[in-house]
């Protein structure tokens, strides 16, 4: 049990530090990571080096500072702004076109990308800065990206759906060609979740239709910044080449597996920054001072988010090192439950576990375990798995958060302390009714 024990300390010095005392995330991380190494035992000098090692090496470290700088490149080249004056002469005209755009077109990346700092990222980078020129609060429009991001989890075919299905827990019960459209149906739900989100933050809100005279024409602002369309061109280069038909032609051409040797998540940062330097590089400094004073700029971003991933994601390797994974599997196996008592149960677990790990770890730790009992209990392993997995989409919504939430954060510039609040009540909540709702019965996949 040391290591369930190791978890309820690291959420309760983080919870505290942040709501009752009312510091900073960051600060809230790295005690949570050095409260946990002692329930390692006499390892924990060797094993929290080792968690701290991984973490600062984990791709997902190095593009969510990516994707943070890229977000600041784009804004002072200028990109942004033609960007937003194109789609804001498209629809502008609408109340709370942004927010809507941002919401579906997350959902059309999760189909595709499957992560969710990736959803995030892309999305985020050009949706908040015009959610708040549209006078929507930066909280509310970290909140919104975050929350959107996780439909990258309930759609086909994810890491997460693989390590659940792939696992010797699951494997036997599960055809992964029969989770698909069931996993699409139970996505679709969770999309009608956030189009009703997006709908009560637009109602909530003070966001206006643009006045006509404050929008260009189509004409003048397609002349400026058809340009700038080209940053969706280059991020559907990485997305092409590792989903679909191009992906096994190019892995039949090279002799190894292309979707596993192109991480999205490196190269989409990549191809956005060389993208964004060559459109705005009229407004970009030209002297090594002028680059030092732009770099300068972008510190304050760092700061805070970066602690923070860093030592989140090492706070979940040393959870590992407890032996966190077994002891949940063991837990959940000895009890006796009834469906609707097993399934609240399960739900609150996975997304409590989700909150410090990723969801693809959580479904490593108690992902399998959940459907496994859920089928004991006599759910179809297809639901018992779509449910579990959108439980899993909670990676964001849950204090401490994931990744997410700290890219969409340090894109908007606002501490992720203040978007808490309504990640729970807006996205955790609702998304634990979701998938209870779907293993009962009352919704339908």
């Amino acid at each position: 049990m040391i290591g369930i024990w190791a978890l309820g300390a690291y959420l309760a010095v983080i919870l505290l530090w942040t709501t009752v005392i009312k510091r900073s995330v960051g600060e809230a991380m790295i005690l949570g990571f050095l409260v946990v190494l002692p329930f390692t035992g006499s390892a924990a000098a060797q094993a929290g080096w080792s968690a701290l090692y991984s973490a600062a090496t984990d791709e997902i470290v190095y593009a969510t500072m990516a994707f943070v700088f890229t977000g600041y490149l784009l804004d002072k080249a200028g990109i942004l702004d033609r960007l937003i004056d194109l789609l804001n002469s498209l629809i502008g005209g609408v109340k709370g076109g942004p927010a809507w755009v941002s919401t579906v077109a997350s959902a059309g990346l999760g189909g595709v990308v499957h992560n969710q700092a990736a959803i995030a990222a892309t999305v985020g980078s050009i949706t908040i800065p015009w959610m708040e020129k549209s006078r929507l609060d930066k909280p509310a429009a970290a909140t919104l990206v975050a929350g959107n991001a996780g439909m990258g989890i309930t759609f086909p075919f994810s890491a997460s759906m693989f390590v659940l299905v792939g696992s010797a827990t699951v494997g036997p019960l599960l055809n992964i060609n029969a989770l698909v459209i069931p996993l699409l149906l139970g996505g679709l739900w969770c999309f009608l979740h956030r189009l009703i989100v997006t709908w009560l933050l637009i109602r909530k809100s003070g966001m206006t239709p643009l006045d006509a005279a404050h929008r260009l024409s189509v004409r003048a602002a397609f002349g400026q910044g058809w340009a700038t369309l080209l940053l969706f061109v280059v991020v559907a280069i990485p997305l092409v080449i590792t989903s679909g038909f191009l992906t096994s032609a190019l892995s039949n051409w090279t002799g190894g597996d292309v979707s596993k040797s192109v991480s999205v998540i490196v190269w989409i940062p990549v191809v956005l920054l060389i993208t964004g330097a060559l459109l705005g590089r009229k407004q970009l400094p030209r002297t090594a001072q002028a680059w030092v004073g732009l770099l300068q700029g972008s510190a304050p971003r760092f700061g805070i988010v970066g602690v923070t991933v860093v030592f989140a994601f090492a706070g979940a390797n040393a959870l590992a090192y407890t032996g966190l994974p077994k002891q949940m599997t063991a837990l959940l196996n000895g009890m006796n439950l009834p469906l609707w008592l097993l399934a609240i149960l399960i739900g609150p677990t996975v997304i409590a576990v989700a909150a410090p790990l990723s969801a693809t770890a959580t479904m490593a730790a108690v992902g399998t375990v959940g459907v496994a009992a859920l089928v004991a209990a006599g759910v179809p392993a297809t639901t018992a798995a779509v449910a579990v997995l959108v439980f899993s989409s909670c990676e964001a919504a849950v204090p401490p958060g994931g990744a997410p939430l700290y890219v969409a954060c340090g894109i908007a510039d606002v501490n992720p302390l203040k978007t808490f609040a309504r990640l729970l009540t807006h996205y955790a909540l609702p998304l634990l009714v979701i998938g209870v709702l779907i293993i009962v019965g009352v919704l339908p996949i």
